[in-house]
């Protein structure tokens, strides 16, 4: 029987730190002597047969670059079940018999759906800046992404208090508010407006009003799937009800993929990338690497998906008390 030949990969949006991830699992693949291949653009690549070994070269001085230098694209074609024949036969060819897949919940529904198909096992390193994964306390790029919008905030903040401005700032997070409550506490705004937390833009001008008295200058950090509209939307309702408040938005983007990563997260990038590549020498499949409480554990990918990730309701207590 020939030695395991594993394959990693980076799906979905790019995470500042899926480069240390790379690093550490072609690193350790070679470490315990096996093959490694990097398939390029994700799925896409998986199906074109855009696939190379890489060496121990391939991955030196990569850990402090954002990015990915696998690139990563959205694949239509995997969505089908000729795309993902052709994936496997692609895989088969190159003979490999294993994968490591760097993504989110996307990434890993795919890869549950191809190992029931083709029996291809997959372990997962959760790459995502929302931080909306079960089964990790952190993902990899989270605290990257929370540095970038910390760090623009600051700036706007210096701003907003020359002028006695009130800033709503857009950060990335369609479905959760992770970067954007951090990023609020972390930089010290007076408010946080997260889709997990129904909150009508009459509470907010009423915190606003509130604040006008002790504060000349504010900062209300919006997650662009707020349930009340994005920053834009809350900015003019905000507009209409307290004319007098002079308004700025700034929309952070993809500003907040981008950057070389952190030590935190270039450290949580290592040490996933050699617990999967471990996990699947040891027989496992279509589970995700993560940390909780400081352990390395194995979460199964229908959990890590399947359950909503909560925000830590005392962070958004803490927020309430320190902004006053």
């Amino acid at each position: 029987m020939s030695e395991p030949h594993i394959g990693v990969f980076t799906s979905g949006g790019d995470a500042p730190g899926m480069n240390a991830a790379i690093r550490a699992v072609v690193r350790t693949a070679h470490y315990h002597g096996l093959q490694v291949s990097g398939i390029m653009g994700g799925y896409d690549g998986m199906i074109k047969g855009e696939i190379r070994p890489l060496g121990l070269r391939d991955v030196s001085n990569i850990i402090q670059r954002g990015g990915t230098i696998l690139r990563s694209a959205r694949s239509e074609g995997f969505m089908t079940v000729e795309g993902r024949r052709e994936a496997k036969a692609q895989l088969a060819r190159a003979g490999i018999d294993r994968l490591a897949a760097i993504g989110g919940d996307g990434t890993f529904t795919g890869a549950l759906v191809f190992d029931a198909e083709h029996a291809v096992p997959t372990i997962g390193l959760p790459g995502t800046i929302d931080n909306d994964l079960a089964g990790t306390d952190l993902t990899i790029g989270f605290d990257t992404a929370v540095n970038t919008a910390m760090e623009a905030i600051d700036r706007i903040r210096d701003t907003a208090s020359a002028h006695d401005r009130t800033f709503f700032v857009e950060v990335m997070g369609r479905d959760t508010g992770f970067i954007a409550l951090h990023s609020a506490l972390a930089s010290g705004a007076e408010q946080a407006m997260v889709p997990e937390q129904l909150q009508r833009t009459d509470e907010l001008i009423t915190a606003l009003r509130d604040q006008e008295a002790s504060k000349s200058s504010c900062i209300v950090v919006v997650a662009e799937g707020d349930e009340e509209g994005g920053a834009f939307v809350i900015a003019r309702k905000v507009k209409e009800r307290l004319p007098d408040l002079d308004i700025r938005v700034t929309v952070l983007g993809h500003v907040q993929r981008g950057g070389s990563p952190t030590a935190t997260d270039r450290i949580l990038a290592s040490r996933l990338g050699v617990a999967a590549v471990e996990a699947l020498l040891a027989g496992h499949r279509n589970a995700m690497v993560g940390v909780v409480n400081d352990k390395v554990l194995l979460t199964p990918f229908d959990q890590a998906i399947g359950k909503r990730k909560q925000l830590d309701a005392d962070l958004m207590r803490v927020l309430r008390i320190v902004s006053i």
